[in-house]
């Protein structure tokens, strides 16, 4: 598993979904601004959220993204997993792998653990936390459809 730039924005995006009241919509020229990134970037990142089913595009004049699963649910894990795919962080060294590799056993263990933990933290644990934030910005309210 692999962690890039897009995948930090990835996280950080659907932690605003995740505090948007339940079916409210958001846009992305507003996501962008709140993380200070510009929106042609964004949307590349939104497009990849949307055919992982995590968030869905909703058209019209009160259109905007808005999650299609149960913010409850939602874990660190599949955000991860659709901006990076299911790769394995580890990659074996070329002559040197071979079954029964103690190497990759350890690595690979390690991995195993790692996807666990964030597979079972879930976004919503950081909501009251960014709520907090967002109280501190005076413009929350008005980048939100209500």
């Amino acid at each position: 598993m692999k962690y890039s730039q897009a995948t930090n924005y990835a996280l950080h995006t659907m932690l605003h979904f995740v505090a948007l009241p339940q079916g409210k919509t958001i846009g992305v020229q507003q996501l962008a601004e709140l993380q200070g990134l510009s929106p042609t970037y964004l949307s590349k990142i939104l497009t990849r959220l949307v055919k992982a089913d995590l968030i869905e595009s909703t058209p019209g004049i009160h259109g905007g993204y808005r999650l299609t699963r149960n913010k409850a649910d939602l874990s660190f894990l599949e955000v991860i997993h659709a901006i990076e795919g299911t790769g394995s962080l580890f990659q074996g060294g070329v002559g040197h792998h071979h079954d029964g590799c103690l190497i990759e056993h350890v690595m690979m263990s390690a991995e195993q653990q790692m996807e666990a933990y964030l597979r079972e933290r879930k976004l919503i644990e950081l909501v009251d936390h960014l709520v907090e934030f967002l109280e501190r910005d005076p413009l929350w309210s008005t980048k939100v459809d209500t």
